[in-house]
């Protein structure tokens, strides 16, 4: 491990990746991002902007480039003698672009790098540590209500900022390795104003979140409405609880208890959102885009096969909406 501060990578630079980035690149860090399209072209012309509820900044220059940039960079590196590999790398793209980042993860992670995934999807991190063999892939996950306003605009609609990290139990022989290095992500992350967290149970914190973006992803884009119809009394609202009981009981079959009634404290969260939100699922599905239906809505029925558990509301939303976006 080095001495110095760290080097990080960040793959994709949209509200999950730019929040991060940029926070901690204000802070003084060492960050890299990997970006494309006129996203990445405003960044190198004018930087990246942030916009929160309390505050604007403006990072300048952005150390930013493609995967393909980066690639040669890296190749022009090694060539001289020189590891320019990062420390970490943050993985913040969407779960229908895993497969086609898993190629640069592999080729940029040194020896000494750890891989920290932060998406929607649960499991992901052991989904990428099966084709990423020679380091460690973390799980995570991150609450922000964040987006890209405009190419080179990251917009924050509250000022919650927090990154959930850890190894999962199965990587009990990896803890005396990799866990002084995260807790040095750790403590950079707080420095940066970001509330960092090493967890112990990740499983437990990843599903945790998991129990609120899925119910309300699936709600919302069945029922074609936002977040203010989930805080009315009626089948709407009964229907994004009765979600997120499926989720607790598979969280049970799992061995991976809340500790906690999960229902009332999702109810709370969703409660507290502007009434107009909606998931970045349900603006993906309404342009026409790629999404994370699969991972979100679709995985949580098989997840229910192998393990047992009934998920009537997650097969009935399930169904209807491959009948309906084919």
């Amino acid at each position: 491990m080095k001495k110095g501060g760290l080097r990080y990578l960040v793959i994709g630079a949209g509200g999950t990746g730019g929040a991060i980035g940029s926070h901690m690149a204000r802070a003084g860090h060492d960050v890299t991002f990997i970006a494309r399209g006129r996203h990445l072209e405003a960044m190198r012309e004018n930087g990246l902007i942030v916009s929160r509820p309390d505050c604007e900044f403006l990072i300048v220059p952005v150390n930013a480039f493609t995967a393909e940039e980066y690639v040669r960079r890296v190749e022009a590196s090694r060539s001289l003698g020189e590891d320019p590999a990062p420390d970490v790398i943050f993985v913040c793209v969407k779960g229908y672009s895993i497969d086609e980042t898993i190629p640069l993860i592999d080729y940029a992670a040194g020896a000494d790098t750890v891989v920290i995934p932060i998406l929607n999807i649960f499991g992901t991190g052991s989904c990428i540590q099966k084709r990423v063999t020679h380091v460690p892939v973390t799980d995570g996950c991150i609450y922000v209500a964040s987006e890209i306003k405009e190419p080179g605009h990251i917009w924050m609609n509250g000022t919650i900022l927090r990154v959930v990290f850890g190894l999962r139990k199965e990587q009990r022989l990896m803890r005396d390795k990799a866990v002084p290095l995260l807790e040095r992500v750790r403590d950079d992350l707080c420095s940066s104003g970001i509330e960092g967290i090493l967890s112990d149970s990740i499983e437990r914190d990843c599903l945790r979140k998991f129990s609120y973006v899925s119910p309300q992803g699936a709600a919302g884009l069945y029922y074609d409405v936002p977040a203010g119809a989930f805080q009315k009394q009626g089948e709407m609202r009964d229907c994004f609880a009765g979600l997120v009981r499926e989720i607790s009981d598979l969280a049970d079959a799992m061995g991976i208890g809340f500790g906690e009634d999960i229902v009332a404290a999702n109810l709370k969260i969703i409660e507290s959102l502007l009434p107009d939100m909606t998931t970045s699922l349900q603006r993906d599905v309404a342009a026409g885009k790629a999404s994370e239906i699969d991972g979100l809505i679709y995985d949580v029925v098989r997840m229910g096969e192998r393990y047992g558990v009934s998920m009537p509301l997650y097969r009935k939303i399930s169904a209807a909406l491959k009948q309906k976006l084919g």
